[in-house]
């Protein structure tokens, strides 16, 4: 599967934002954001940006937020426009119930792009199955475990330097020496964190 192997500071200096894609070090003095905040490459004056300028920026900005690229990006647009409800809301939902989302919403990784490999290397459990795909879509009632010692000693050592709190649609639970948690509900837009105006990504597609 295509993955983006470049510099991800340089992703956060580009949206003018942190993007929390590089873990604990985001919110030391070592962020991008913190040491050089402007955007990368030969600057020149800055310009008002026009309203498409608005929709692609804020389109990147998810897509760099949850690491996935525009091919499917797009397909999760795609799905939530044929669904029911808000298209901009619904889209979001399918975004944060992917696998690698859930498991950095626990605070069992650091950073999605942790959690994927986590999940590739086999430490994730769904209903007693392991899943090695990030974009899998856990859905209300899934069960999420950590299966391998390795995993949950990476679990632990996060979760005592989490800088956020475990979501109200997900309820985690240490039961023995396994960490596991289950999904409850689709999350409401309101428990959802990242800081997307969807509205501009579903004007971005409809034009």
């Amino acid at each position: 599967m295509a993955r983006y192997l470049g510099g991800v500071c340089k992703l956060c200096r580009r949206e003018g934002e942190k993007l929390f894609l590089k873990g604990d070090r985001c919110f030391t003095s070592k962020c991008g954001i913190e040491k050089r905040n402007f955007p990368p490459g030969q600057h020149t004056r800055r310009v008002r940006p026009s309203d498409f300028g608005l929709q692609l920026r804020e389109k990147q900005k998810a897509k760099r937020i949850y690491g996935v690229l525009e091919k499917q990006f797009k397909g999760y647009y795609s799905k939530a426009a044929r669904a029911k409800g808000v298209t901009g809301t619904k889209m979001l939902e399918m975004l944060e119930c992917r696998l690698d989302n859930i498991v950095y919403r626990l605070g069992w990784g650091s950073s999605r792009n942790l959690s994927r490999q986590m999940i590739s290397h086999g430490h994730i459990k769904v209903n007693d199955e392991v899943v090695s795909t990030a974009s899998f879509q856990a859905r209300p009632g899934d069960k999420i475990t950590l299966v391998s010692q390795e995993g949950k000693d990476m679990a632990t050592l996060f979760a005592a330097k989490q800088k956020h709190k475990v979501p109200a649609w997900l309820s985690e639970a240490k039961v023995g020496n396994k960490l596991s948690s289950e999904v409850l509900r689709m999350p409401a837009r309101d428990e959802i964190e990242a800081s997307v105006h969807e509205q501009l990504i579903v004007e971005y597609y409809s034009r």
